[in-house]
């Protein structure tokens, strides 16, 4: 049966993202170094075009994050840009170029309408109404296999409050943001979770746990 996944990096403190996003830092403020573990691994360096790399206890734990999804749910947050607002006339194409790394559909949240995006083998799809209906339409693309919620903070948080992810996995990293977008914000205290694992790894703890419904 599928499922619908999500997983992210997450400071100690708990932010996905650092303070004062922009488009030269996307990810906002030492936002960055929350990938540092995985950056550093061949399994990452490899696909992106990138010489040397690890193996260590994180390989086969980013191996099995990407295995069996057949489609994407990102905010617009992640797609970008970083001013977000109307798409305008010469409408922002995503951060990976002409051949982004997804390779299967990607359904956009977002308040602005717009046609789909055909970029290599990927179709970025854009869903104004709502969570629900792009998670309908994302698992009826993916067919058997899964639906990842690919972030960020925002949109992992209104899945998880709505109890609709089946699986979160967190990888934290041991530093300090202070400030930024934050994991569980206004989730509430009805999600429950239960621990399916834990993995220690060079720089980064790997927690999987399973949605309690």
């Amino acid at each position: 049966m599928s499922k619908v996944r999500a997983h992210i990096s997450t400071s100690l403190d708990g932010y996905v993202a650092g303070p004062n996003q922009s488009q030269e830092e996307p990810l906002g403020e030492g936002g960055e170094r929350l990938h540092d573990w995985l950056v550093a691994l061949k399994a990452w360096r490899e696909p992106n075009g990138m010489e040397g790399g690890e193996e260590n206890a994180s390989s086969p734990v980013f191996a099995e994050v990407l295995a069996n999804i057949g489609a994407e749910i990102m905010g617009r947050g992640k797609f970008g840009p970083a001013t977000r607002g109307p798409w305008g006339d010469d409408p922002w194409r995503g951060w990976w170029g002409e051949n982004p790394p997804f390779h299967k559909p990607v359904f956009v949240l977002t308040h602005h309408e717009r046609e789909p995006l055909i970029l290599a083998d990927t179709t970025f799809t854009f869903v104004t109404d709502g969570i629900e209906p792009a998670l309908e339409r994302a698992q009826a693309a993916a067919g058997d296999k899964d639906v990842f919620i690919g972030g960020g903070a925002d949109v992992i948080n209104q899945y998880l409050a709505a109890g609709l992810v089946d699986e979160l996995e967190l990888h934290v990293t041991p530093i300090l943001l202070g400030g930024g977008a934050r994991l569980f914000h206004e989730v509430g205290p009805n999600l429950k979770l239960e621990v399916l694992r834990a993995i220690e790894a060079p720089g980064v703890a790997h927690l999987k746990y399973r949605v309690v419904k």
